[in-house]
């Protein structure tokens, strides 16, 4: 777990201030919540902290205010959904300043197992600048300051990768930091599959652009034993090797690097494999998420994509073709859809890669699933109860597998 020191090291916290950073930016719709994943995934820290009748003040981000105190983007739904879970009554600081002085004087009120959850702290256009305008860190400090520079916990993967006020900026202003369970569990899983997978080692690298994923591609090959690519930059790699690809979405810019990936997984002996075939349409409604009445729809015979069609999902020989490996694998990581996943006549590859790689995990293989629509492949195909782990933070873990060092997770302390 990179040796960070977690919530399990701090000792005698009881009666004492913990600023708690969690991931709260859960979708709302008029107001009502339409997930609750990333709050149920903050309770485990929280309920540890109230078992130790510490006085806990929780933050968050959500959505992108950019220093605008937009009433569609306040945390209190948070705070009311806080309060039904944990069984306690969570205060909420509807304060558009984030650190005034009435929310001071709510955290110095906080009795020992009382919780208080900030408004949203980009309402504060300073909370994302913290590596570009010197003022921000006085942010950073009054944060600290509310919890009277005790304790700093930091729960929220989903933000591990930006260096913000309230991630990395507060921890220089604390006695104590640590990482909680959800930023444990992440790292964890990840790190394993990383630094001491089981092999054999499978990647599943999905998505629209290979330019988004050319640092995981390599940093992955000296790791794994098979990488399958799908998604529309499998076209990109197809058409680097000769093949027609129709009016498939292609970066023309990166066919010599696709070439020199396909070459260097051929000296590291790693199974480079793409699709077989291919489901390819005339046209796509991307803003209905539907296929237009008049377009064509039809399955490949082979590798070649003719003119006047693109390529929108795997075929099935395809998917024959991953599930030997998918089967065979012990450690799986899988970022990225295998096609236009938004449409449901296009899901058919990457809801099927979701029930092999539950399959492989039923058979004990190790599976990580990252990035926002691999993890609603997995729910759509009502198998993410049954991968090891999803992770809660898509821009996190990319960066993670890409060999990054994280700001969130390095200002914490190692024990």
């Amino acid at each position: 777990m990179l040796n960070k020191k977690t919530v399990d090291d701090l000792k005698d916290i009881a009666g004492k201030k913990v600023l708690v950073r969690c991931d709260f930016n859960v979708p709302l719709k008029q107001g009502v919540i339409q997930n609750y994943k990333r709050i149920d995934a903050a309770l485990p820290t929280i309920k540890k902290l109230l078992s130790e009748k510490a006085k806990i003040i929780l933050c968050s981000h959500m959505g992108k205010p950019k220093g605008e105190p937009l009433p569609e983007l306040s945390l209190a739904p948070v705070a009311v959904a806080l309060s039904e879970r944990l069984g306690v009554q969570v205060k909420f600081a509807d304060d558009p300043k984030v650190t005034s002085d009435a929310t001071k004087k709510m955290a110095a009120e906080l009795k020992d197992g009382e919780v208080l959850l900030l408004q949203n702290t980009r309402y504060r256009k300073e909370e994302t600048k913290l590596e570009k305008d010197e003022t921000a860190i006085k942010f950073a400090e009054e944060l600290a300051a509310l919890c009277d520079n005790e304790i700093f916990v930091n729960d929220a993967f989903g933000t591990a990768h930006r260096a913000h006020c309230s991630n990395v900026g507060v921890t220089k202003f604390v006695k104590e930091a640590a990482a909680g369970y959800l930023v444990e569990k992440e790292l964890k899983f990840l790190g394993d599959a990383l630094n001491a997978p089981v092999k054999p080692f499978l990647a599943i690298l999905g998505g629209a652009k290979v330019s988004d994923k050319i640092n995981v591609i390599e940093n992955l090959l000296s790791k794994v034993d098979s990488i399958i690519i799908g998604g529309a930059m499998a076209y990109t790699f197809l058409k680097a090797q000769g093949y027609k690809t129709g009016k498939s979405l292609v970066e023309e810019d990166k066919l010599d690097l696709a070439k020199d990936l396909l070459k260097k997984a051929e000296s590291k002996g790693v199974k480079f494999l793409l699709p077989v075939d291919h489901v390819i349409a005339t046209a796509v409604d991307f803003e209905t998420k539907s296929v237009p009445a008049g377009a064509t729809v039809k399955n490949t015979d082979g590798l070649d994509i003719e003119d006047g069609f693109m390529g929108v999902d795997a075929g099935p020989k395809s998917i024959a073709k991953f599930s030997e490996v998918v089967k065979a694998a012990k450690t799986i990581v899988w970022n990225g859809p295998l096609g236009i996943f938004e449409v449901a006549e296009f899901s058919v590859g990457t809801v099927e890669i979701a029930k092999l790689v539950a399959e492989a995990t039923k058979g004990g293989a190790i599976s990580v699933v990252g990035g926002g629509d691999s993890v609603s492949a997995v729910k759509k195909a009502s198998v993410d109860k049954e991968i090891t782990h999803v992770s809660t933070g898509g821009g996190a873990s990319l960066e993670f597998l890409e060999g990054k060092e994280l700001p969130g997770i390095a200002a914490l302390p190692t024990k």
